[in-house]
């Protein structure tokens, strides 16, 4: 089976590192992660997700600013975000849409319930 690209960019070292686990666990995935978005325009290019799960909340360069860096890129563009962030914010969830990510989810998010959203991302890019 294709394992499909993964990218992580959140500043919790203990979020990325056992969602990496869960996620190359699950035999599916091959997964990179970031601590913050300083080098994810070269990352992206080199690494070439089929998904980013995106925090918002970032020292630096925060989650909107990131999605609106892809979003000008033309490989960017055509990657499926799904935000993952502590707070749940009306305004942010509508911001997020706004700026075309794919979902929305407040941690903690179980195993099986994430890889379904990934799943399900990476379905909406073959039907693109």
């Amino acid at each position: 089976m294709d394992r499909k690209k993964i990218l992580i960019v959140d500043d919790e070292e203990d979020f990325r590192k056992i969602t990496k686990l869960n996620l190359e666990g699950s035999g599916k995935f091959e997964v990179m992660t970031l601590p913050n978005a300083k080098d994810i325009m070269a990352q992206v290019h080199s690494f070439m997700p089929e998904v980013i799960l995106l925090d918002l909340l970032m020292p630096g360069i925060g989650g909107m600013e990131i999605c609106e860096m892809l979003n000008n890129d033309p490989l960017g563009q055509r990657i499926p975000i799904i935000v993952l962030t502590a707070l749940e914010s009306d305004s942010d969830k509508l911001n997020a849409y706004k700026r075309g990510v794919v979902d929305y989810l407040v941690k903690p998010i179980e195993k099986d319930a994430l890889i379904a959203k990934i799943e399900r991302a990476l379905q909406i890019k073959s039907n693109d």
